[in-house]
């Protein structure tokens, strides 16, 4: 049965003459709708921190900032409300339910605003310690 035909259903289940005969999308409301907001547009289109920031990097809020934290946008703000007490940065990407890459650059950014402090277990760029490798190595083993 061909339903593709002049006055039939054409791709996608709609009519050849362009009118979408699918029920109309309610709209999103307002709560919802900071969701919808996409990752590039929150980061400004960067992909990669200004510098390297370890996912196990342990982050918290100074205490004093330099500017006014009610002038900050929604996700500044949340970051420094969950970083009251020290986190990683993958707490902050969960928590917060941002893609670990976002959370890196918007946490390396308010660092080097001066909003939070990084407190990193080695220099970025080094090789990790192979000796506590190996004991967690043989923890994992005796779970």
């Amino acid at each position: 049965m061909d339903r593709g035909g002049p006055y039939g259903a054409g791709p996608g289940g709609n009519p050849p003459w362009g009118y979408d005969t699918a029920p109309a999308r309610q709209p999103v409301p307002e709560e919802d709708s900071s969701s919808l907001v996409r990752p590039y547009a929150v980061t400004g289109g960067r992909t990669k921190p200004r510098y390297d920031l370890a996912i196990e990097a342990l982050v918290s809020a100074a205490p004093h900032p330099p500017r006014d934290v009610a002038m900050l946008t929604p996700e500044y703000r949340a970051i420094m409300d969950l970083c009251r007490s020290a986190r990683s940065v993958a707490e902050v990407s969960a928590l917060l339910k941002l893609p670990l890459g976002v959370a890196r650059v918007l946490i390396a950014d308010m660092a080097l605003e001066g909003l939070l402090r990084l407190h990193q277990s080695r220099p970025a760029g080094t090789q990790p310690d192979l000796r506590l490798l190996e004991r967690v190595l043989v923890g994992l083993r005796n779970l």
